[in-house]
């Protein structure tokens, strides 16, 4: 039987990835909408969250796709209702509330996915097989991309809580911490803010590897033209390049798999909502944060420099 659904939150994201993943699969029926500013053809409509859980006690999961900042709220709402929660990504504004709702969800005996879209990208699970094992020497994120293509009106982006450019940032940090076997931390950041934000538009990153390899990371939204979104890594025993956000890969300069334009996040959220639901019917938990600590400590370590204002 299908597992009801509810999704709050009705923009972008939503559209582009959640709904089609939610519709077009068996296990999930999308039972209800909530926003204040969207609705979903025919599908039954809240302005209200509370009023949803309210009036909907047959729903059983809800998927949250608003901005973080807000998100807790909607969260401890939902837990409080009984119901499972499946979190769009960052999961929170915060590591400590994401802590705490990770703890309500366990006490209350109900299901909380921190979901991470960009770990469910075609060959990022091939990368993590042919790394397992090699002596790694070098890794190289180079994440960058045009906001005004991806993000159009997105103002909470530069907003507090907002995350600016570790928004897709986090997607490739949420690869790296996947395919690498050691843990690796942070030991510098520059963060790159423009003058009428509060977020940065690009930032340069710097790990350590508890063997000695060089880690690094260099982020940019003001990328035109073509957008890069790659993984270089060097091994003792070979290369590997990640590209395409991990929906295509290169092994010593032969490509194993390669997915272009709208095609290459196609599999990312119907794998993501899979998982959903065997967390549902396992009584599971998955609320693995190490993408969103790494944020943390590059605004805790950050320099912060002063760039030319952002206009959109």
């Amino acid at each position: 039987m299908a597992l009801k659904v509810a999704l709050a939150g009705i923009g972008k994201i939503a559209r582009d990835q959640h709904i089609p993943a939610i519709t077009a699969s068996p296990d999930w029926e999308l039972a209800a909408a909530v926003s204040r500013h969207a609705t979903v053809d025919g599908v039954e409509a809240y302005e209200d969250f509370g009023a949803m859980l309210e009036a909907r006690p047959d729903i059983g999961v809800v998927s949250l796709c608003m901005p973080p900042v807000p998100r807790f709220d909607y969260a401890r709402a939902a837990i409080a209702a009984g119901r499972h929660v499946m979190l769009e990504k960052p999961p929170g504004a915060t590591l400590s509330e994401c802590h705490a709702l990770e703890a309500m969800a366990r006490a209350a005996g109900v299901s909380i996915y921190a979901t991470w879209h960009s770990r469910e990208a075609a060959m990022v699970a091939t990368a993590k097989a042919w790394l397992a094992g090699k002596r790694l020497e070098s890794l190289v994120v180079t994440w960058k991309e045009d906001v005004r293509k991806w993000h159009p009106g997105q103002t909470w982006i530069w907003q507090a809580g907002g995350l600016g450019v570790f928004d897709p940032g986090i997607n490739a940090l949420s690869i790296v911490t996947e395919i690498l076997a050691d843990p690796i931390h942070l030991t510098a950041s520059d963060l790159f803010i423009p003058e009428n934000c509060e977020t940065p538009i690009a930032a340069t990153l710097a790990f350590a590897h508890p063997h000695g390899a060089q880690v690094s990371a260099d982020f940019d939204f003001r990328k035109e033209g073509d957008q890069f979104w790659n993984i270089e890594i060097k091994t003792g025993e070979g290369s590997l390049v990640l590209s395409e956000g991990g929906a295509s890969l290169a092994i010593d300069g032969e490509l194993q798999a390669a997915t272009a334009g709208s095609d290459a996040l196609k599999g990312e959220y119907p794998r993501l909502y899979a998982k959903m639901a065997r967390l549902v019917r396992a009584g599971g938990v998955d609320m693995d944060l190490a993408p969103m600590a790494h944020v943390a400590d590059a605004f805790l370590l950050g320099k912060r420099i002063t760039v030319e204002p952002f206009i959109e």
